[in-house]
């Protein structure tokens, strides 16, 4: 045996999109219901686990035998859902994934896309997830279903044998794009940080709780009292409400298309008292960064970790890790100079005295954002990220040496590219520092492929179209600013 091609169809009430793989495969009542396999490409087996039968004994000692290779489409999810139903850890170094495979060639993640691009015989059954949620998540008690909160194989025969087809479809689908991508494997290095990506995911991040929970407690507290005092303003049912709002701006002397944080950062600018007081509570109650906290309460493991926060080649045109769940990727930066009593107040739940000595509890909570993992004793958390990379390698690979020698100089290429476009010098935070958004737009949709687009404004990167909310006027896409789209941009 020298290869074993894996799929597996589960059940546990832990969301999995919210939570991940690592909190799901640890609920108490996690449970694989069917095991499909193949050995070395021939003929796949689903082993019906939910009606009692067993993974045969030499496929169960092939799954800890580093020797054979394990393969599966989104290998993670099988690998960490194997590992909590034997109670034993699979480490990652014999597991190979079909998916990273396809993301390495700029092929779409999912399963069901591949197999279009793909053209394959045996593609995935597109009603695998009604299937799914029938018998993958609980269900609704109700008077129909006798009040059961799950639905099993006995509750629907005929939709379990579809089950098991869908199954076994699913390890055919995975093994023929395996033979269609053959002649293009993946380099043994890009294996190899595959297998650092899974010990990363394995391994976690250390998340104080206690903190998280007085965080959560806190924002619920704040929003309370930000809701209360935007009513009281302005007499409104749901101050919350976007469309209340536009119109009690409206009355007072405001017309606004959007009331996101740009058009509202716009309008505290020009508007008097008390529109400015409301929209500054709209402001803060709109504060999105304290969700990540609830994300790490969803996300936490019993060992106090969260794990499985990297996707490997979630960007597959570039190879880059993405982010997943609580997305450390993307956290609120470190300005406040008392951060450490400003976490102290947090995680002991003095909201009073937060209130008392600033200006703002979200903005507070969510400069302490970072401040919530926390590092095994003895050691410490080093935070860096890559300056441009993508623009750095792309200048190396194109020849650009205009471009390479402002990274020398230890320009700012997004400044350097505005100001080619713009015939003007270009500084951040400087003169024409405005501009210095719009070549980073050209910059990001040049790597992505992006082609300008002519609307009546003259020529403008695609990137920038596709940030804008459109509208279509019967001959062409209208931005709310009133750009028209000559090119057929939708």
């Amino acid at each position: 045996m020298k290869s074993i091609g894996v799929d597996l169809e589960t059940f546990s009430s832990v969301d999995l999109s919210k939570c991940g793989v690592y909190r799901y495969a640890s609920s108490p009542d996690f449970e694989i219901l069917l095991f499909g396999f193949s050995v070395d490409g021939g003929d796949v087996q689903v082993v019906d686990l939910a009606c009692g039968e067993e993974i045969p004994a030499d496929i169960v000692e092939a799954l800890s035998d580093d020797s054979v290779i394990k393969w599966s489409y989104n290998n993670n999810f099988e690998r960490v859902c194997l590992s909590n139903y034997f109670g034993t850890w699979f480490e990652p170094g014999s597991w190979r994934c079909t998916m990273v495979w396809a993301a390495y060639l700029g092929l779409p993640r999912s399963l069901e896309d591949v197999g279009a691009v793909l053209g394959l015989e045996k593609q995935k059954l597109s009603e695998g997830k009604e299937l799914i949620r029938y018998f993958c998540v609980p269900c609704k008690p109700t008077k129909a279903n006798g009040g059961r909160t799950r639905n099993l194989p006995e509750h629907d025969r005929e939709k379990w044998e579809r089950f098991k087809a869908y199954n076994l479809r699913d390890v055919e689908a995975e093994m023929q794009i395996q033979q269609r991508l053959a002649k293009f494997p993946v380099p043994e290095f890009v294996w190899e940080e595959y297998r650092q990506d899974q010990e990363i995911n394995d391994r976690g991040i250390g998340v104080d709780m206690e903190m998280v929970t007085q965080a959560i407690a806190m924002d619920g507290r704040s929003k309370s009292e930000l809701s209360a005092a935007m009513q009281e303003l302005t007499e409104l049912e749901n101050p919350n409400s976007v469309q209340q709002m536009k119109q009690w701006l409206s009355e007072n002397g405001i017309e606004t298309d959007s009331l996101d944080k740009k058009a509202v950062a716009g309008l505290l600018k020009k508007v008097p008292e008390p529109l400015k007081t409301v929209l500054t509570l709209r402001q803060q109650l709109a504060k999105s960064s304290v969700k990540k906290y609830q994300a790490m309460e969803n996300a936490v493991c019993a060992d106090s970790r969260a794990h499985g926060m990297f996707a490997f080649y979630g960007a597959n045109r570039t190879g880059r890790f993405s982010g997943r769940i609580i997305q450390l990727q993307n956290l609120y930066k470190n300005t406040m100079p008392d951060l450490a009593q400003a976490r102290e107040l947090v995680r002991c739940g003095d909201f009073e005295a937060l209130e008392i000595l600033y200006d703002s509890v979200p903005e507070v909570l969510s400069e302490l954002i970072r401040t919530a993992f926390v590092p095994q004793d003895g050691r410490k958390f080093i935070v860096a990220d890559f300056s441009a990379i993508e623009a750095r390698v792309i200048a190396w690979i194109a020849g650009e040496r205009w471009r390479i020698k402002v990274f020398e100089g230890g320009g700012d290429i997004y400044c350097a590219s505005a100001s080619q476009m713009f015939h003007v010098p270009v500084e951040k935070h400087g003169v024409n520092g405005h501009l210095r958004q719009k070549g980073k737009q050209a910059e990001l949709a040049c790597i992505a492929e992006g082609q300008p687009v002519l609307t009546d404004k003259g020529l403008i990167p695609i990137e920038a179209v596709t940030r804008e909310h459109r509208l279509w006027d019967g001959e062409n896409w209208v931005s709310h600013e009133g750009v028209v789209f000559r090119g057929n941009v939708r």
